[in-house]
This record gives structure tokens, sequence and C-alpha cells, in this order.
């Protein structure tokens, strides 16, 4: 198979990464990549959506991953799994797995499922801020993305997620979902009861979003809904004000300089300076402009704020604010390509365990039992809602209207031009509505 025939199998699927922002997967197979590394890292606490899929679905994985190994001429490719799950798993370092693929223990620590800290683990090469890991000859894929590209091949487009439910709650389960699935439907199929002061979030408890699960419903980068109390560190920063967190930085901060000691990027060279940014954006004042740029190059992990910095401050969210507004009027930060990139001599010492992570940020508790997979489980939703942005890149246009009839798999959004992705029906139904970019389908 040609690289342009799997990217079009690709894409006309709607496969786009499962594992994080969503960015459409046949955008990245190209010639000239030498490591392709399989994200099973599961980064966050208390998901373990890509453990179940390896341990009952590995073939399907393995079978996605050769095929963009084989159509794009790439040599070498490593299961990239932390220690703890490989153990699990029964899995060695520098086990093969199939032909070509090995796996390669990641250390225990957070945030090893960011792709620029993995590229490095894995291969030891370092990805300059402002490109792309194809740039350094690598390309990563998500667990989940890749057993959608091995559907792709036979035709089977993204219609499904599978979802860690987890938390403050004793049922805890993954379970695949109809994608658009409202969560509440999901709850009250599952007697799900979310306690007085608890919290719904939607990913991990570092990096996701509080979400309103009366209303919200599953799209193709749920990884995850997690209960939790909403005073915890991980909730109570969600839900944090904006304002205040400015306020507070301004008057708070000790200048101890943690943040950017511990940052995992800057680690690894990154140019990050968060005890900088919090100075020059609560003073309003900056000797050096870069210390503005560089917020395009935060993975916005949160080591920063839930782990290093002692007087509550969030350098993660001055950065996130910043990064919003360098992103509107389209500026980012490209490393000089005359100044190399240092790994810090003391990374190896720096590095945050995943155990002392979730003691900092207050879900170890609910980590003591692992979810149950539940293939049995079948949620048959009265409707969905399907989004027509579930990517990174241009919404997909319409291409139902109300009235139409759906069946599973049907294209109801076209891919624009340019990066953008397919959205498929996950139900059989009719078209309820089509308004402000969601396609609302009434099973039948």
């Amino acid at each position: 198979m040609k690289i342009d025939e799997l990217k079009s199998l690709i894409a006309s699927a709607g496969v786009v990464g499962a594992g994080g922002a969503g960015f459409p997967t046949a955008f990245k197979l190209r010639d000239g990549i030498d490591k392709f590394i399989i994200n099973a890292a599961e980064c966050e606490p208390l998901i373990y959506t890509d453990y179940y899929l390896l341990k009952n679905s590995l073939n399907k994985v393995l079978k996605g991953a050769k095929a963009i190994m084989d159509t794009c001429g790439i040599p070498e490719g490593f299961m990239a799994v932390k220690q703890h799950t490989a153990a699990r798993l029964s899995w060695t370092d520098g086990q093969k797995l199939t032909d070509g693929i090995s796996v390669h223990c990641l250390p225990d620590v957070y945030p090893m499922g960011d792709e620029i800290i993995m590229i490095y683990e894995v291969t030891g090469r370092i990805v300059p801020p402002g490109k792309l890991p194809g740039d350094v000859g690598c390309v990563v894929n998500n667990v989940e993305t890749l057993y959608n590209v091995a559907n792709a091949m036979d035709n089977q487009p993204v219609t499904e997620k599978w979802v860690t439910i987890n938390g403050d709650l004793t049922n805890k389960m993954m379970i695949g979902v109809p994608i658009g699935t409202p969560v509440i439907e999901i709850f009250d199929k599952l007697g799900i009861k979310v306690p007085e002061g608890d919290i719904v979030v939607d990913g991990g408890p570092a990096m996701g979003k509080p979400i309103d699960y009366k209303t919200a419903v599953i799209t193709k980068t749920t990884k995850s809904l997690l209960i939790l109390p909403d005073n915890i560190p991980c909730t109570a920063s969600m839900l944090g004000d904006m304002r205040v967190t400015m306020t507070h930085a301004s008057s708070n901060c000790c200048s101890c300089t943690m943040c950017t000691e511990l940052c995992p990027r800057a680690l690894i060279g990154y140019p990050l300076e968060p005890h900088k940014i919090v100075r020059s954006v609560t003073n309003r004042v900056t000797s050096n402009p870069q210390d503005y740029l560089v917020a395009t190059t935060c993975s916005g992990c949160g080591v920063c704020e839930l782990s290093a910095c002692c007087q509550g401050i969030s350098p993660r969210k001055v950065y996130t604010a910043v990064k919003g507004e360098l992103g509107r009027n389209r500026m980012r930060y490209v490393h000089p390509d005359d100044k190399p990139l240092q790994v810090m001599s003391e990374r190896d010492n720096r590095m945050l365990p995943s155990t002392r992570f979730m003691q900092r940020i207050g879900v170890d508790k609910y980590d003591t039992v692992i979810p149950e997979f539940k293939a049995e489980v079948k949620i048959d939703p009265t409707h969905i809602s399907l989004a027509l942005r579930q990517h990174v890149g241009a919404p997909a246009a319409p291409n139902v209207k109300p009235g139409d009839s759906v069946k599973v798999g049907d294209i109801v959004g076209k891919a624009a031009d340019g990066i953008s992705a397919n959205i498929h029906s996950s139900v059989n139904g009719v078209v309820e509505s089509v308004d402000n970019g969601v396609v609302v389908i009434k099973r039948v």
C-alpha cells in the first residue's frame, strides 16, 4: 500500500489523535521517519483505557502500527509503556511484540505521556521548540489511535470511544461508548450518582477539564470521565478564577524558582522559565519579550502549579493565558537553529514520580483498585450530539440536514480543506438539528 492510499483510508474514517488534542492522524504520515513510537504511557493518573486495549486488543493495535510503519518505510518501532503497566502485562524492556516493534519501558514519572518528553526518553532526540516530531525523524501515535487505524483499514470509521470511568465511586470501569452520547445517559445506565460536592472531569486529574455532566457528551478525544471532590488540589485548581490567580501570583511569589527547576520540558532544554512569566505578567514588565513567546512551548502539564510551587501560584494558568493571546495573534516561539538544546544534568533527580504526584494532587486514594473492563456494557443513547470540531484544524462541514435518515458510519460532517476530519454518525437515526456547529441525531 502507498502512503497516499493509507492516508486516504485513515482520513475517510475520521481518525484523529484519541489521547490528546485530536490531531488528524493522516497528516502525520510522511517519508523520512525512522522511529515509530506507540504512546502507551497513559500519562495521567486514574486512566486505564490504553492498558485494557493492549490487554484485550494488542493484535489490532499492532496491525495499525505496522500498517503505518510498512507504508512509510519506518524500520523501528517502540511500544513506549510505563514500568508499572509493563509489569501488569508481563512485558519486559526490549521484548519483541512483532516484527520491528519492541517494548520500551518508561520510568513511572509524570508527565511521561508528553510526546516531546517521550521522544527524548525513547530515542535521545530533542524536538526543538516550534518544530514537529517528524523534523527529528519520529512519529508518535496513541494506542487507541492505532486501534482506529486498524479499523480504518477494514473501512470502519471512528464511531466509538473507549472511556475509563473512575474516581470517587465504587463501580469503576472501562467501556465502549458511541461518540456523541450524553454523559448523563451513561451515568443513568450505569447507576452512577455524582455526590454532592463532586465534579466530573473530562480527561485526567491534572490536565482534564471540568464539565457539566448533565449537558456534556462524549467526543473523539474523551479519554476518561473522573468523578472527584471539588476541594482536592487538582480540582481546586481547575475551578480557580483566573483573576484571583493573577492577583495571588503578583503578591505571593517568593522567587524560589522551583517551578522552573522542576518543569519537565525545561529539564530537556526548553527555554521555559515559569517564574519569569509570573513576574512579567503580574508586574506587566519584562526585559525580554521571549519570556512571553516561549509560552507557546508549554505543554500545560501542571507540574509547576500542582507540585513545585509552595505558594499555591499557578504559572500554568499564566502561561495558558499568554499562549491564548499569542495564538490569536498568530505568534509563536521558534528556537534558533544555531543554539542546540542542552538537557539539564540534574534531570534524572528532578523527574516527578507518579506516586508522589498522585499524593500531591489528592487522587492517590482513588487508585487503590483499578477499573474493570466491561465489554458487555452497551450504551444505547436516545440521541447523540456530534460537534463538527472534535479535532485540531478546521471544523467539518455539515453533510446532512434536519429530517435526514442516517446509519452508523454515515458521514454527517465532511472534512474541510486542509487539516480537518470527517465526523460519522454513531447510531441509526434521524437528524433533528444542525445548529451552531453541532449535528443532533435521534436514535431509532
